[in-house]
């Protein structure tokens, strides 16, 4: 029987095979059918080599690469693929993408891979048993003054509805006032990794993306606090969460409570 430590193996093998397919476009795309096109096309090269090989490597498992789903999801083994974090910044020609993969287990996240080609950094976790850059463990910040982190949020997926962007907005804001400082931008994984890794202190969103369940993951096993915004444990069906560092998630949790 394969065991979860030989799957975790599997899947970041798996996932670094498949950012090896990926490339940007000889030239930044500046037309919507062009745009589009290249970022499908990006998603569709990591689905063709990550597939395969991950249902491979757990028979019966099954896949869903619905990066913007959320919710309860059914039971057994699932893959949950986010083809390229950050495509847009991949198909721009910046440093700051991904591709992130975790299995759930009947609701419950089992295990985490999130590798950062141009970084040359790949993040990987399982339930219970830590997380680690490089195979090397991580753990988030030590700091335990607001005042002093450095903190974060991003689109989590487009919305141009008024009442969001007002909500993201005042949020930043309000962070902006008692944090150091305040980094908005995408994608998700790549803040998440940085708090695991204790470079950034807190990151939060109002959506709660399939997307994200790796990195949070790697959030818990690095030793920090995720809640949902109401301050309990967070879960796959949480409707948005904060991810920090155990000496300031207190202090974050207040702020953002201020702008719901």
């Amino acid at each position: 029987m394969t065991t979860d430590h030989q799957l975790l193996t599997d899947a970041t093998n798996a996932v670094h095979a498949a950012s090896a397919t990926l490339t940007r476009p000889a030239k930044t795309p500046v037309t919507p059918d062009d745009l589009f096109a290249a970022l499908h096309a990006n998603d569709a090269s990591v689905t063709a080599s990550l597939r395969p090989a991950l249902t491979a490597a757990l028979p019966g498992s099954q896949w869903t690469s619905e990066e913007h789903g959320s919710g309860p999801m059914p039971g057994g083994d699932w893959w949950v693929v986010d083809p390229v974090g950050g495509n847009m910044n991949l198909v721009q020609g910046m440093p700051d993408w991904n591709v992130g993969v975790s299995l759930v287990r009947d609701g419950r996240p089992v295990l985490a891979v999130l590798h950062a080609p141009v970084a040359g950094e790949t993040f990987t976790a399982l339930a219970g048993g830590g997380a680690f850059l490089d195979g090397v463990p991580v753990s988030v910040s030590a700091k335990t003054d607001l005042g002093l982190a450095l903190t974060g949020t991003g689109q989590a997926r487009p919305n141009r509805e008024a009442a969001n962007a007002r909500r993201v907005g005042a949020a930043v804001a309000a962070m902006m006032q008692n944090a150091l400082y305040v980094r908005a931008s995408v994608p998700v994984g790549h803040q998440l990794a940085q708090v695991a890794a204790g470079r950034m202190d807190v990151h939060w969103q109002f959506d709660n993306l399939r997307s994200h369940i790796a990195p949070v993951l790697l959030v818990r096993e690095a030793g920090g606090t995720v809640t949902d915004l109401d301050g309990k444990p967070w879960q796959i069906s949480s409707d948005g969460y904060l991810a920090a560092a155990p000496g300031v998630h207190a202090a974050a949790l207040d702020v953002l409570r201020g702008v719901r």
